[in-house]
């Protein structure tokens, strides 16, 4: 950025950032023909064609080089701005850009600037209004939900009582969307705000964690857990946290899926310059033309497990979202009704 503030300086520069391209092309230009006169002019023996046409050719290719050298150090504030826009969509991260230049860059630099920032205080009024929004809506389910139990309180017909039971499961259900939509924002807002630096993960250090958070789902339905560690650790762009976040959700997915007295396999190990998880059950699979349906947020696929286990449809979509934010990817297969499912993750190292 040096050399454009100091370019912008310059008055008849200021105002057009083409004519400081137009300026230092044409500085370029012009220094072979004044080396090729000051050697001419002032060599003090007589010079031959080729000496000539030599030298020529040195101030081309040196005058070339410089040139093309101050062109690219020119184009930094159009790689500034590119390099503060990923930072936001990619990390949300909010950078700082100089807006005090007048030219077309300087505007690019101003306008990206603002719509950033506007873009954030828009995403931030959203949440609010939704989080707002949503405490109102649970207020109002709740209104006929305590009205109803006050009726059961009052020992009514059957079919009265059966009547205000169903208002009751009616709205539980709408504070349990309410209550997953929130927590859907909120993971979504962890997800993009974490910035994905390089790490040395150690897998048997990560381990135990996991085990302990499904521990008791293993053994509510008699499930063994069969880890095989291949390999021992791994360079990462992903958060320690997050990764064990995104293996306990698929293993609890695997083991609401799975029935009792079955096996699930964890599988880390690398192969072709990749770092790969596999979650592997034998539980009651999917069709391939239900693969895209189970990533997306509160998919139709959503149902109950084997020993009808809730869901709450989001689980698989952040599992996604947090691993191909972090340069990864996350697939799924299947051969089909009750053959099983396997989850894999796929990381380059």
């Amino acid at each position: 950025m040096k050399l454009y503030h100091a370019l912008s300086q310059i008055s008849f520069l200021k105002k057009s950032y083409a004519f400081k391209f137009l300026f230092v092309a044409f500085i370029g230009i012009h220094i072979p023909l004044i080396g090729i006169l000051f050697f001419v002019l002032y060599f003090k023996y007589s010079i031959s064609p080729t000496s000539i046409l030599v030298f020529s050719l040195i101030m081309t290719l040196l005058a070339t080089a410089i040139t093309l050298l101050v062109l690219n150090k020119l184009i930094k504030p159009i790689a500034t701005a590119s390099k503060a826009l990923d930072d936001y969509r990619n990390l949300r991260k909010l950078s700082v850009l100089p807006t005090e230049y007048t030219d077309e860059a300087g505007l690019l630099l101003c306008n990206i600037q603002e719509s950033i920032y506007e873009a954030e205080s828009f995403i931030n009024e959203k949440q609010d209004l939704v989080y707002m929004l949503s405490h109102d809506l649970k207020n109002f389910a709740g209104n006929p939900q305590g009205l109803a139990q006050l009726i059961i309180s009052e020992n009514p017909s059957e079919s009265v009582k059966n009547l205000a039971e169903l208002i009751c499961e009616s709205t539980n259900l709408q504070f349990r969307y309410i209550d997953n939509f929130i927590k859907l924002l909120n993971e979504q807002d962890q997800i993009v705000k974490v910035t994905p630096d390089t790490k040395t993960i150690l897998f048997p250090n990560i381990l135990p964690f996991i085990n302990e958070q499904v521990e008791q789902r293993l053994f509510d339905k008699k499930i063994k857990l069969n880890l095989i560690l291949e390999c021992v650790e791994a360079k990462l762009k992903i958060d320690e946290g997050l990764l064990i976040q995104v293996l306990v959700n698929l293993i609890s997915n695997a083991v609401k899926f799975s029935y009792f007295d079955s096996e699930i396999k964890v599988r880390i190990f690398s192969e072709d310059s990749k770092l790969i998880l596999t979650v592997k059950d034998s539980g009651i699979g999917f069709d391939k033309n239900q693969i895209e349906e189970l990533f997306k947020k509160f998919t139709k696929m959503s149902r109950l497990g084997t020993a009808n286990e809730g869901s709450t449809g989001i689980g698989l979509y952040l599992c996604k979202k947090i691993i191909e934010r972090n340069k990864g990817r996350l697939t799924a297969s299947s051969d089909g009704k009750n053959k099983g499912a396997e989850f894999r993750i796929e990381f380059d190292i």
